[in-house]
């Protein structure tokens, strides 16, 4: 059952002015059609990395709610004792964790710059899969369009998209 979550739901503070035009200056200035477009420097994502406080309710979350293979594990180089490892998002995309144990980071505060939610693309009757059984889980979430969003075992955002990568809402982005 989907459920009001606030960090991802509809309501608004502060100031909301009307920024069309502005979006329209900056579309003019800097996005170019397709053709015109330069490959980018890029090959793809390596790898997102996210914190966790415990690696099994972390596996057994994103291999066995979500479906993503664990596909490796071993000690982080920077931090003795902590675990780094790694989950399939598929098409050579990878999502990564560590644990830190003994550091004492604290609860997450978001801040400019920061990691806001990761959306991560999947075919309807996937997304429908998932859905049930984030629901018979109990985990709470919030669906917008083909968007289903929900937070990981330690406050993690994440979204799922019942979309191919490169399009939103039937719109291309890519």
């Amino acid at each position: 059952m989907a459920t009001d979550a606030p960090h991802f739901g509809s309501t608004h503070d502060g100031d909301h002015p009307d920024r069309s035009t502005e979006w329209q200056q900056l579309r003019e200035r800097y996005l170019r059609p397709a053709v015109e477009r330069p490959a980018s420097s890029a090959t793809g994502v390596h790898h997102q990395a996210l914190l966790c406080t415990d690696v099994a309710r972390t596996i057994e979350f994103y291999q066995g709610l979500l479906e993503f293979p664990l596909t490796d594990l071993f000690q982080n180089r920077d931090y003795e004792g902590s675990t780094h490892f790694f989950f399939d998002l598929g098409n050579g995309n990878a999502l990564a964790f560590f644990d830190f144990p003994g550091l004492g980071l604290g609860p997450y505060q978001e801040v400019l710059g920061g990691h806001h939610h990761l959306a991560i693309s999947m075919p309807p009757e996937n997304w429908q899969r998932i859905k049930a059984k984030l629901a018979a889980a109990g985990v709470p979430t919030w669906e917008h369009r083909t968007s289903l969003y929900f937070s990981g075992p330690d406050g993690e955002r994440l979204e799922l998209l019942a979309e191919p990568r490169g399009q939103m809402y039937g719109a291309k982005v890519l």
